[in-house]
This record gives structure tokens, C-alpha cells and sequence, in this order.
């Protein structure tokens, strides 16, 4: 079976590439000597401060191999393309009809969600019914609450109308 090909905007990517980087560099020497330190109190069985890092150690190498099968497989979102058609990567400007609020979201990869900030996954409900769209179209989102009735308004790339 192929491996999930991760979408990452070039930032998405050089961020991840850090958080790796980081893992390996710093935070794998800290946990090494925290079991050092552990190790020396002695009896391994009751020693909460040995569990704690190894633990912690475990977390961090399964992080580690996430990263490195996420930017194996990443797909850098270029910025070309049709401005006139919701792509991953594009800032779209939509209207809800129900409460006729104007929302922004940012379609990114899942890595890179982050519904605070208005960044949504292409494979999240909203995202999945505004790719492949244009402006002035409406779409429908099935939600716990019920549809949701978007008009897309304007499609924007790297923040520019």
C-alpha cells in the first residue's frame, strides 16, 4: 500500500523540517541524560524518574518517525495555477448564508491545520466542498448541526486578492 502523500506549503515544510531537527538534535541529548540521571538513582523498578524519560523518549522517536514519513511524502503546494479555482494552498473568502457572516480559511494539508488560525484540511468537510470551486458558486457542507450554506466570494493566493 503507498504511503499518505502529505500536502505542506513551502513554510509548512520548512517548519516541520525544524520541529525534526530540533527532535533530534536537542531534545533526544535531554532525554539521554535524564535516564542518565535516572539511572543512577538505582532500583529500575520503582523509579518513576526512569519511566517518566523513557516515556518520554518513546514519544518523542514515534514524532520523529512521523515527521520523517511526513516530509518523505510531502507535496510542496507551489503557488501558481488557476487563481480562479479553490486549490490547496488558496485563501477563500466565503459568505455563510444562514447568519450572513464572512469567514476566511486557508485550504492547507491535515499536517498543517490549525481551525484557530482558519486553516483548514482539503480533506476536512469544509475544505473537501471548496476545492475545485469558484467564486459566486454556493456549496453545502454537512455538519452535526445540520448543512452549512457557503457562497464563495473571492479566492485569494499568498494573501493577495
Amino acid at each position: 500500500m503507498a504511503d499518505k502523500e502529505f500536502f505542506l506549503t513551502p513554510e509548512g515544510y520548512r517548519k516541520l523540517e525544524e520541529e525534526l531537527e530540533f527532535l533530534k538534535n536537542v531534545k533526544r541529548k535531554e532525554i539521554a541524560e535524564k535516564i542518565k540521571i535516572a539511572i543512577s538513582y538505582g532500583d529500575l523498578s520503582e523509579n518513576s524518574e526512569y519511566e517518566e524519560a523513557k516515556n518520554e523518549q518513546a514519544f518523542i522517536e514515534g514524532r520523529i518517525l512521523e515527521l520523517e514519513k511526513m516530509l518523505r511524502n510531502a507535496r510542496i503546494i507551489e503557488n501558481g495555477g488557476d487563481f480562479n479555482v479553490i486549490h490547496v494552498g488558496s485563501t477563500v473568502l466565503v459568505r455563510d448564508l444562514e447568519f450572513d457572516e464572512v469567514l476566511e480559511f486557508t485550504i492547507v494539508g491535515s499536517a498543517e491545520a490549525d481551525p484557530s488560525e482558519h486553516r483548514i484540511s482539503n480533506e476536512s468537510p469544509v475544505g473537501r466542498a471548496l476545492l475545485g470551486r469558484r467564486p459566486g458558486e454556493i456549496v453545502e457542507v454537512s455538519a452535526p448541526a445540520g448543512v452549512i450554506r457557503y457562497e464563495i466570494l473571492e479566492i485569494k493566493r499568498d494573501g493577495a486578492a
